[in-house]
């Protein structure tokens, strides 16, 4: 088992299948949110998937480094804490990790030089985290595959 979680990406091919892994998450937690927030969501994704082309599939490959890094001090707690499944783990510190993350994804929008991807970033941020925790026991289980 990967002690570092960036580590995962030093096989070939890993950065591309983990992002693609990534991005099918995203895809089904959309897919299974409903109400107002579910429809800013699904607004927002597809203003940034619709960008440009190949613009969300590099944006998110650019992400997957970063993310790993952030979720590095939870895996290393993880892994010392005894075992069960990491979502579970991660769930349960739901509001830390997903400021982790959060603190990637906001980085990301500080610094883009493209307004539209920006607005569309800024009318779903106020909301976020409470999509990415009820995320988190996916996200769990992709850090486990690979991490494996």
């Amino acid at each position: 088992m990967i002690s570092n979680l960036p580590d995962i990406l030093q096989t070939d091919g890993a950065l591309k299948s983990v992002s693609a892994d990534c991005q099918e998450l995203v895809g089904q937690e959309l897919s299974s949110k409903s109400g107002v927030s579910a429809a800013a969501l699904k607004v927002a994704y597809k203003a940034i998937t619709a960008f440009a082309p190949g613009y969300y599939q590099n944006i998110v490959e650019e992400m997957v480094p970063s993310l790993l890094s952030a979720l590095q001090p939870f895996w290393a707690d993880f892994q010392t804490s005894g075992g069960g499944q990491l979502g579970d783990y991660l769930s349960k510190r739901g509001e830390e990790v997903s400021e982790a993350m959060l603190g990637i994804t906001d980085e990301l929008a500080a610094e883009s030089e493209h307004p539209t991807v920006v607005k569309a970033y800024q009318a779903v941020r106020g909301g976020a985290g409470s999509h990415i925790e009820a995320a988190l026991p996916a996200v769990g289980g992709l850090v486990e595959k690979y991490a494996a």
